[in-house]
């Protein structure tokens, strides 16, 4: 009896911890796995030294990646937009601290991820490795 509780309650911990909040359940973009590293002292990428820059780097995700220094770590969010079909809109813009849908004109802060409507921003995962960043899914 014993163990039965204590296989209960293990299998309950393992499915407990998951990683959902990587996993994007949005039917608007599809799932691309990808791994990038970007070496800040490139000058395509020394802006993201600085708190409040953000890049835009083409040709992963799903419409390409936007990564933005929070001043305390580092997003990265796919530029396709969350709230639209995936065919139907190009990759967001770049407003300052915001990224914008050509489609919807809504706005998605590069803080939080969210916008005004239904899904927020697609986000992936940033690792840290002195001046390099890795951004994968």
């Amino acid at each position: 009896m014993k163990k039965c509780i204590l296989l209960l309650f293990i299998m309950t911990a393992f499915i407990g911890c998951s990683n959902s909040d990587f996993n994007n359940k949005n039917p608007n973009i599809p799932n691309y796995s990808f791994t990038v590293d970007l070496n800040l002292n490139l000058p395509a990428y020394s802006n993201l030294k600085f708190p409040s820059n953000a890049i835009y780097y083409a040709g992963v995700g799903a419409k390409g990646i936007y990564v933005f220094n929070t001043g305390s770590g580092y997003n990265a969010f796919d530029a396709a937009c969350p709230n639209q079909a995936f065919t139907s809109c190009t990759a967001m813009t770049l407003n300052g601290i915001n990224i914008v849908c050509p489609c919807d004109e809504n706005e998605y802060s590069l803080f939080t991820g969210q916008g005004k409507l239904e899904y927020p921003l697609k986000q992936y995962r940033v690792e840290v490795n002195g001046s390099v960043l890795r951004v994968y899914n």
